[in-house]
C-alpha cells in the first residue's frame, strides 16, 4: 500500500457554470476523490481564493486549478495572463476544462503553460478520463513545499 499524502491537494474550480461544477465535483466523489473542492465564478473571485483577502487567508498550497476560458467579469485567458505575471502564483497548475473548440484559445492557454486542454462537450469517455486523471495526477505528481517564487538564495543549494 501507498504511504499516505504529506500534504492534501486542493482543487480548485474556477467556472461560472453551475451545472458543470456540480457534474465535476459528482463524478470527482464518486470515484472517491476525497480532496477538499473550492469553487469560483470567475477569474477574478479565483485570483482572491489564491491570493488571499484581509478577511481570509490565501488558499495553501498544494492545490490544481481546473479552469474554464469562457466567463464573466475575467474570462480564463485573463486569468491565466494575470496568473503568469504574480510571481506567488506563476507556477500554479492548470488544466482548462472549457467549451471553446478553438484551436486560437487551445494555443493561446498553452502559451500560459497550461497542464492541459480539455474541452466540455466531449464530456463521455474524455470526462472520465478527466476525474481518472485528476485522481492519478493527485496521487502520483509531487509538489514542491517551497516553489521558487518563494525561495531565497540563501534557500538554493543546487
Amino acid at each position: 500500500m501507498s504511504e499516505p499524502l504529506k500534504d492534501t491537494v486542493t482543487l480548485l474550480i474556477i467556472d461560472d457554470d453551475t451545472v458543470d461544477i456540480r457534474g465535476v465535483t459528482r463524478a470527482l466523489r464518486h470515484h472517491r476523490f476525497d480532496n477538499p473542492i473550492i469553487t469560483a465564478e470567475n477569474g477574478e473571485e479565483g485570483l482572491k481564493i489564491l491570493r488571499g483577502t484581509p478577511e481570509k487567508a490565501p488558499l495553501p498550497r498544494p492545490y490544481l486549478i481546473l479552469l474554464d476560458l469562457n466567463m464573466p467579469r475575467m474570462n480564463g485567458l485573463e486569468f491565466l495572463e494575470e496568473l503568469r505575471q504574480d510571481q506567488s502564483l506563476k507556477d500554479s497548475v492548470v488544466f482548462v476544462l472549457t467549451t471553446s473548440e478553438d484551436d486560437r484559445d487551445m494555443a493561446l492557454a498553452y502559451n500560459k503553460q497550461i497542464a492541459g486542454y480539455i474541452v466540455k462537450s466531449r464530456a463521455g469517455v474524455d470526462f472520465m478520463n478527466l476525474v481518472s486523471m485528476l485522481e492519478k495526477f493527485v496521487l502520483t505528481v509531487r509538489f514542491p513545499e517551497n516553489p521558487v517564487s518563494r525561495l531565497t538564495s540563501d534557500d538554493n543549494t543546487t
